[in-house]
């Protein structure tokens, strides 16, 4: 099946368009990139990320949300796959945030460069983020950048099951054995 993607678009112009569309698409610097699935680790790693979070966080007060729009610019939306956001920041029926508190991704082959890359570089710019996780899905690895008062230093990175993330603004120490929990790197 072959989607036609438009040229150019804006924000409102693309959620729009994405509610009468099948698949998954993001808007960068307003023109509109379809993103492929992912594999069966993607999935379980950002499934086990979104329980050990929801098991961590205040329910009342923190929204834990899958492959959910982040506004970061003025002609871009990236989705990510856990968002977690402040629920006064948000209304019921935001298809977006514009101030959430912790992004992760889940790393594939064809959005690695993408999710250390240009990714890093919009949300580290978020003025609300306390951190943002990238997980490898071939073996149990973050790169975690965690702000430290008002900066982003450049990331830490962990392995192994043993290792922990923390994410000190959000009293938060998320197990890498938890979120790689099941995992069959073979």
């Amino acid at each position: 099946m072959n989607v036609q993607l438009p040229a150019q678009m804006d924000k409102p112009a693309l959620f729009a368009w994405i509610q009468h569309r099948d698949g998954r698409y993001e808007l960068a610097g307003g023109q509109v990139l379809m993103l492929t699935g992912g594999t069966v680790n993607h999935g379980l790693i950002a499934g086990n990320l979104f329980e050990t979070l929801r098991a961590q966080l205040e329910r009342r007060k923190w929204a834990v949300l899958t492959e959910f729009g982040v506004d970061v610019g003025l002609r871009t939306i990236r989705y990510a796959d856990v968002v977690v956001v402040d629920r006064q920041a948000v209304k019921p029926k935001d298809l977006s945030a514009k101030s959430p508190a912790l992004i992760a991704e889940v790393l594939s082959p064809s959005t690695e460069k993408l999710d250390l890359g240009d990714k890093v570089a919009e949300y580290l710019q978020l003025p609300g983020l306390a951190g943002y996780l990238a997980l490898d899905q071939d073996e149990a690895k973050a790169w975690v950048y965690a702000r430290d008062s008002a900066q982003f230093p450049a990331p830490q990175v962990i392995s192994g099951e043993a290792a922990i993330i923390g994410v000190p603004q959000l009293g938060i120490e998320l197990p890498l054995a938890e979120i790689y929990a099941g995992i069959n790197f073979g």
